[in-house]
């Protein structure tokens, strides 16, 4: 989907990077919060190895930053990490087969994780020019992403798809 904001295209190194499911799953995690590799593994249910790879691929590409270091439990060093919000400012219409596949598999594992009785869904098939549909769509997103992130309001994940209905 084309975005109204003027994007970058992505280099060949960060569009590896959001070409897994997982990596995607990291950098929403740790969108407004900043989390350690530890806590990322738990989450996952991954091991801290598998996490850590995908982490360090993460910061090399510029979606994380690490923090600074702070005191873990019994006063091991752990380093929190946060994402830079880099994935919402590229344009990745040149790999949007391997990003879109990791979308939606990041997707899928979110819903397994809380349940489909948690998640609101709908489905319509509409007769609409469909790019204006894209861009009117499209600039919701962008308004919604602009929107500073409030601790008292909960958050949310969206995952459109526009596909064709016949």
């Amino acid at each position: 989907m084309a975005l109204s904001r003027k994007r970058r295209p992505a280099t060949r190194e960060e569009a590896a990077a959001l070409s897994s499911d997982l990596r995607l799953r990291l950098i929403r995690m740790t969108f407004d919060r900043p989390l350690t590799n530890k806590e990322l593994a738990r989450r996952l249910g991954k091991d801290p190895a598998t996490t850590l790879h995908h982490v360090r691929k993460l910061v090399a590409a510029g979606f994380l930053e690490a923090l600074p270091p702070r005191a873990g439990n019994r006063g091991a060093k752990e380093i929190p990490y946060r994402s830079t919000g880099l994935s919402w400012q590229l344009d990745n219409s040149e790999n949007v087969v391997a990003v879109g596949e990791a979308m939606l598999h990041a997707f899928l594992g979110e819903v397994a994780d809380i349940g489909l009785e948690n998640v609101e869904q709908s489905r319509l098939v509409v007769t609409v020019d469909p790019e204006e549909l894209k861009q009117r769509l499209a600039s919701l997103m962008e308004e919604l992403a602009a929107q500073p992130v409030r601790p008292e309001v909960p958050r949310v994940a969206i995952y459109l798809a526009v596909y064709p209905g016949d």
